[in-house]
């Protein structure tokens, strides 16, 4: 029974149709479990004007499950047990991503309407179709002709004499000697070969980001790792900002950004390098709370390496954060919460902690205070500061004559960046 190739066209008088799938199990013995064979993938495929491995791979891709192919028995398996109807469903994903164009929706792909479109690389069909593209028309035509041909032999049998023993040799066809010659040499321009180098360099790096969305997580964070080292050593790191966020993105570790950062961009100077790096740290924290959490454990992470130097300095470090926007209130109440031996040793967490309680206290008291009296807050700010005592482990809050005001960094707004 054949069905229309884009299952959401009615029509019935449609004129691209496909067989409809027709799968069979196989149990094997060999401690493998069932695997289903699809038997008709080769008439669909043919339908699609595509190769039977390609929607074949797809089925695998999208069931988490190991595809076989065996192209001279015209055998594509699935491993696993699967229904035919769900297998037809996916197909229609399969046609909607691979098959039909995005401009007329129709399965014209190859002779196409004159619209192009591109395929959503990120899906592991395109790692597999980069790395085994179509055959052409001459040979996909040869290879039917050869199946044709030893089917021939089989029947006329090719033992009996000669004639089951000769070559099957194709004449080539006639040709019109009216026709106009062509020049189907490519061409040698500076232009075309240019063409040809950043179309090459396209799929390149589309293969590239494929395979590295693939790898995983930890090989993707040690890729961004080696990205902002290398940038650091170079000395181009000040200015890389969007470059790295833009690694970060392609990478699939936006989140984690910040912890990374902490440990290439900070050491002993924290507090000087958290002004220098703002910047930076703002492309990933803002409005991003997982972000600013890691962020929070790279500090700890800071902590940990220089411990004797920056352990009493805790609670101003946190400050420093906190006036940089790096991280937010309820960010910095739900860590202070719960003490993690995530990044450092639960020993050294909970000293972490206890240095933070006077800020975090502070920062309580001072949202509360805030909610009533933003405005008297706001011009008080400026003779205001915070004083941390290490013996009465409390912050205190002294008024202090204003210096000669030096001109402060303008505000960053990240959406402006």
């Amino acid at each position: 029974m054949s069905v229309n190739v884009n299952r959401s066209v009615s029509d019935q008088f449609y004129r691209y149709k496909m067989p409809r799938l027709i799968i069979t199990e196989k149990l094997t013995g060999k401690g493998n479990g069932i695997k289903t064979v699809i038997v008709n993938m080769v008439d669909v495929a043919k339908a699609l004007n595509r190769p039977p491995t390609y929607p074949t791979k797809f089925f695998g891709c999208e069931l988490g499950a190991q595809t076989q192919f065996d192209s001279k028995n015209d055998r594509y398996i699935v491993n696993g047990s699967h229904e035919a109807n769900k297998l037809q469903d996916m197909l229609d994903g399969f046609i909607r991503k691979f098959v039909l164009c995005s401009e007329c929706d129709n399965p014209e792909t190859d002779l196409a309407c004159g619209n192009r479109g591109m395929l959503d690389t990120r899906h592991k069909l395109c790692t597999f179709i980069l790395k085994n593209p179509p055959e052409s028309g001459s040979a996909s035509v040869k290879k039917e002709k050869e199946k044709k041909n030893r089917k021939k032999d089989k029947e006329n049998g090719s033992g009996s004499g000669e004639a089951g023993n000769h070559e099957h040799i194709d004449a080539p066809e006639a040709v019109d000697g009216d026709d106009d010659d062509e020049d189907w040499a490519e061409e040698t321009t500076e232009e075309a070969q240019r063409r040809r180098m950043e179309e090459i360099s396209d799929h390149a790096k589309n293969l590239t980001l494929s395979e590295d969305l693939e790898k995983p997580l930890e090989e993707r964070v040690n890729l961004f790792y080696n990205f902002v080292k290398q940038k650091k050593e170079s000395g181009t790191i000040d200015g890389a900002d969007k470059e790295i966020l833009a690694e970060a993105e392609r990478l699939d570790v936006k989140a984690m950004g910040p912890l990374i950062l902490s440990e290439l961009l900070f050491d002993v100077n924290i507090r000087e390098q958290v002004k220098k790096y703002k910047r930076h740290f703002l492309r990933f924290c803002h409005n991003n709370k997982k972000a600013q959490k890691y962020l929070l454990g790279g500090f700890e992470c800071v902590v940990k390496l220089h411990q004797v130097q920056l352990l009493s300095r805790v609670p101003i470090i946190l400050k420093d954060l906190y006036d940089a926007d790096l991280v937010d209130e309820d960010v910095i109440f739900a860590w202070a919460e719960k003490v993690s031996k995530k990044y450092v040793s639960k020993e050294l967490a909970k000293e972490i902690h206890a240095k933070a309680a006077p800020f975090v206290k502070w920062l309580k008291e001072a949202e509360e205070e805030s909610e009533g009296s933003e405005e008297e807050e706001e011009e008080d700010d400026e003779n205001v500061e915070v004083v941390y005592s290490s013996s009465a482990r409390e912050l205190k809050v002294e008024t202090v004559k204003p210096e000669t005001p030096e001109k402060e960094e303008d505000d960053i707004d990240i959406d402006a960046i």
